[in-house]
């Protein structure tokens, strides 16, 4: 019997509707349909009834609930004492990132492993990506989030989110949903001041044969979305780095799409302990974190 079926299961009853319990599961809702499915072909029964009102548990469903809470309680159990063993009763993660990842996705992670081992101190500290590296190699931190690639032989990454490039334009623009070149060279652009970020776009552009115009340079990525709010310029930044996006800047893709690769790094030659491996397997969805459909 799968496990992950019957956690399935026990959401859908506690959120009512399948839609709910997709979100709270971070999975899709077909997702959810396959495992009540699969699990109702597996038993034989049917153990939700499915009507405007929601999912509701049919009796021999309320009696299956009943079964499946202790399963999962006993999984629980088994999972601390390997915790135990494991040495995740204790110890820390110490966690560097450049500021959008920090901000946007790493909440909700430490979140799920601070509430999955309460006993692990997880700290958080935001710099550029050089400075990750640097903190990395200085043993300061366990792991660091920056963009892929990196050209380091000492870091080992792996990719755990994708970012677009959006174009950012003022609310008084009126452009198409879909942007040509042409559409947007009439343009003058707020550039990030960070080398690494901004090249990457330079280096788009001028793969297509295109040029634009500058007409400010300016460090915090939070004051060029204020600026393009204000109708003095465009721009061009990672989603996550424009996010949030006020309701008077209109965000449109370019007209070639670009992304860029977040990746989470750890020094090679270290011998890092569970809790770091641990933290790993989430970001990569991986080991206890893996999601099973």
């Amino acid at each position: 019997m799968n496990i992950f079926h019957l956690q399935v299961l026990l959401t859908v009853v506690e959120c009512k509707n399948f839609s709910t319990a997709a979100l709270k599961l971070d999975i899709s809702q077909a997702a959810v349909s396959r495992a009540i499915a699969a699990l109702e072909d597996e038993l034989g029964v049917t153990l939700l009834a499915r009507g405007r009102f929601g999912a509701y548990p049919t009796l021999i469903g309320e009696r299956v609930i009943t079964h499946a809470q202790r399963i999962l309680q006993v999984r629980e159990d088994m999972e601390d004492e390997i915790n135990h063993a494991k040495g995740l009763e204790g110890g820390r993660v110490r966690i560097a990132s450049f500021r959008s990842a920090a901000t946007h996705l790493l909440p909700p992670l430490i979140a799920r492993f601070s509430h999955r081992f309460p006993n692990v101190e997880v700290s958080l500290v935001e710099d550029d990506p050089t400075g990750v590296e640097q903190a990395l190699r200085e043993g300061k931190v366990d792991i660091g989030l920056v963009p892929l690639p990196r050209s380091s032989e000492d870091l080992e990454t792996w990719e755990i989110a994708r970012d677009e490039f959006v174009v950012l334009l003022p609310q008084s623009a009126i452009v198409p949903e879909t942007l040509t070149w042409e559409e947007l060279s009439a343009y003058s652009f707020i550039l990030l001041n960070y080398g690494e970020c901004t090249s990457v776009v330079q280096s788009h552009w001028e793969k297509w044969g295109q040029s634009f115009k500058v007409a400010y340079e300016i460090k915090e990525d939070s004051t060029i979305v204020s600026m393009v709010a204000q109708g003095l310029g465009a721009a061009i930044l990672p989603r996550l780095a424009a996010m949030p996006i006020p309701e008077g800047v209109q965000v449109r893709s370019m007209p070639v799409p670009l992304e860029r690769s977040i990746g989470a790094a750890v020094m090679a030659t270290v011998l890092h302990p569970p809790t770091v491996f641990t933290f790993l397997d989430l970001l990569r969805g991986t080991g206890i974190f893996a999601k099973t459909a």
